[in-house]
């Protein structure tokens, strides 16, 4: 019934587990999906745009910038005569460009003849079929009042536009931290309308794949274009042009701050913090030329991802090393990185690993706390189980290190330990219980101080006596000296406390222990229902049989051969007393018994070796 108990708990534990681990997940996904969690995916987003940009590109693209050269050598303040945008116009249409955009919006009424120069000029440039040739930008200008939010469409001056000029929206939208990500769905976009003079039929992506940073797209100074002679002939030939402004610290930057953006190369690899949106045109036209722009991909790829992680993680936690655990859960976060970068690289599909990212470490913290409660609880179970038999040192050692600790038994080099009371019947009588106990209480308490400051293990108390071992359950050096110097001190201790008692008129009592060195069982040994950590074998019994012949000697402490044999330098000196033969077995072993006398020792180790005795048969003891 207790097994069916504890595999109960430990399935419903595991339940637990698992079930607390998918809510973590589970959490972690909506997290992601409400608005806070699309700050997450800017980062990756940004990370991929800079590692996946070619940084070259030979697309029939150029910018002609509106730049601080521009300025410099043209001696001109913004804005610029519109009758030099006219001669510009007739030198790409003479030079064989395909389509110019201007990123300029001219919206209000100039001089009426540079206004009507750039007018002709648009006239004199017509595609075959009649494409436009010519695209100026519009905008959407935003007024919020306290009541409402007002949208005015600014468009270029109608006199362009019935030259022939075709509209185009040049409004990008931003992140709430300001970086243009989104491609415009507007298919009136700048870029839209350029696109049609090449021919180009792919509808515009959801996000923008940059080919670099600022300067990534083929870049030349406006007065370089409308100065004679600083191109070579036919350079604009079969080329879709865009002209806007990109400034750097001119002193216009102030009044064009708006036609200025934060592009994901803003904070990765240290280029200039702001891209002139020109620039972002240009790389909008070149995702719908190539059609590589970046499209959204379904969100449940990467959160069925997700959630199969999390749940082999509920499933295996529990069983696995922490540190496999750890080791597996980052591998799946980086195939999950790695897999959405492939995608974004090579499929043109955004699938944030944001979401993923999120679901396991959400698990996976889920599950670390759930095992570090396990393993408090562990320890304090380890920690009720050891305290009563071994020093509080080597309980810390085993809480730290459990797998030093093999339940179910082993077999372990040890030094067992019988003590008992001599004349302690004697004594029980002339007190009532209170006072046996009393006294019982102190002989244990002694005597368990010594075995522990020794480094052993009290296994278990039998009526009065007393069994410990040393070598388990961690691994003692020089066991047989801890246990035979533990020996003395126990002796000397109950010397103390028999004069205690007979100051108290009481009769004196005695300690007989036995000592045997050698292999035995150790370990938690027992039924399903009860079980305790003791030592079983030859070993063991050799010693309780060793403590009971000291009445045969007379002695206090009785030590056997093998135990001797383990003292090495420095061991207090031992006196042989005989070969004896123990009940139950037919092998004499020889026994010694501590002793100060150098020359008691010699003599009785002369008299052993001279005498050739037959063993001592104590069959009854």
């Amino acid at each position: 019934m207790r097994a069916f108990v504890s595999e109960l708990l430990r399935r419903t534990r595991d339940l637990g587990h698992a079930l607390l681990v998918w809510l973590a997940a589970a959490l972690a996904a909506v997290w992601w999906w409400s608005p806070l969690g699309e700050a997450a995916d800017r980062p990756f987003f940004d990370a991929f745009t800079v590692l996946s940009a070619p940084h070259h590109n030979d697309l029939p693209i150029v910018v002609l910038a509106i730049d601080e050269p521009s300025f410099q050598e043209l001696q001109q303040p913004w804005p610029f005569p519109r009758q030099w945008h006219a001669a510009l116009i007739d030198r790409l249409r003479e030079d064989g460009a395909r389509a110019v955009a201007f990123d300029v919006v001219f919206a209000e009424p100039g001089d009426p003849a540079q206004d009507q120069a750039m007018a002709d000029a648009i006239a004199r440039w017509r595609q075959p079929g009649g494409t436009p040739a010519v695209v100026l930008a519009a905008t959407r200008e935003r007024l919020d009042t306290g009541q409402t939010t007002l949208w005015t469409e600014v468009t270029p001056l109608q006199r362009l536009l019935d030259a022939g000029a075709v509209a185009g929206q040049a409004g990008v939208s931003t992140d709430a931290d300001f970086v243009v990500r989104r491609a415009p769905a507007d298919p009136d976009s700048l870029s839209a309308r350029l696109a049609v003079a090449q021919g180009a039929t792919a509808s515009a992506a959801d996000w923008i794949r940059y080919n670099g940073p600022r300067g990534g797209i083929d870049t030349r100074s406006y007065y370089q274009a409308v100065t004679p002679g600083l191109l070579p002939p036919g350079f604009f030939k079969n080329k879709l042009v865009l002209v806007g402004r990109s400034l750097r610290t001119a002193t216009e930057l102030t009044a064009s701050q708006a036609d200025m953006f934060n592009s994901p190369f803003a904070w990765l690899d240290g280029s200039d913090r702001l891209m002139p949106g020109v620039e972002l045109h240009a790389h909008l036209l070149a995702n719908r030329l190539l059609g590589n722009g970046l499209v959204s991909a379904s969100p449940w790829w990467t959160l069925g991802a997700g959630g199969l992680f999390s749940l082999l993680l509920a499933a295996f936690a529990l069983r696995m090393h922490p540190g496999l655990v750890a080791v597996g859960t980052a591998s799946a976060a980086a195939a999950g990185v790695g897999l959405s970068y492939a995608a974004f690289a090579q499929g043109g599909h955004w699938a944030s690993p944001a979401p993923l990212l999120a679901m396991l470490g959400a698990a996976y913290g889920v599950s670390a706390v759930w095992g570090f409660v396990a393993t408090r609880r562990r320890a304090r179970h380890i920690r009720q189980m050891f305290a009563q038999y071994v020093p509080p040192e080597v309980v810390s050692e085993l809480v730290a290190h459990p797998e030093l600790m093999r339940l179910g038994g082993e077999t372990r080099e040890l030094t067992v330990m019988f003590t008992d009371l001599a004349s302690f019947t004697t004594l029980a009588e002339r007190l009532d219980p209170q006072h046996t106990v009393a006294v019982l209480t102190e002989y244990f308490n002694t005597m368990t101080a010594i075995v522990h400051r020794h480094h052993g293990t009290v296994d278990k108390f039998i009526g009065d006596a007393v069994m410990a071992f040393w070598g388990a359950p961690l691994p003692v050096p020089d066991h047989a000296r801890h246990a035979v110097d533990a020996a003395i001190e126990m002796q000397q201790a109950m010397a103390a406390m028999v004069t205690r008692l007979q100051a108290q008129g009481l009769p004196p009592i005695g300690m007989r222990i036995g000592i045997h060195s050698g292999p035995a069982v150790v370990g938690n040994i027992g039924s399903e229902t009860r079980f305790s950590y003791t030592a079983i074998g030859d070993t063991v019994n050799l010693a309780a049989r060793l403590e009971g012949a000291n009445k045969a000697f007379g002695t206090g402490i009785l030590l056997s051969a093998s135990t001797a044999a383990l003292l090495g330098q420095g061991a207090p000196l031992l006196r042989p007393l005989a070969d004896v033969v123990v009940k139950g077995k037919t092998a004499a072993v020889r026994v010694y018994t501590p002793c100060n006398d150098a020359d008691l020792v010699a003599s009785s180790t002369r008299q052993l070796e001279a005498a050739g005795q037959p063993a001592l048969a104590l069959d009854k003891l």
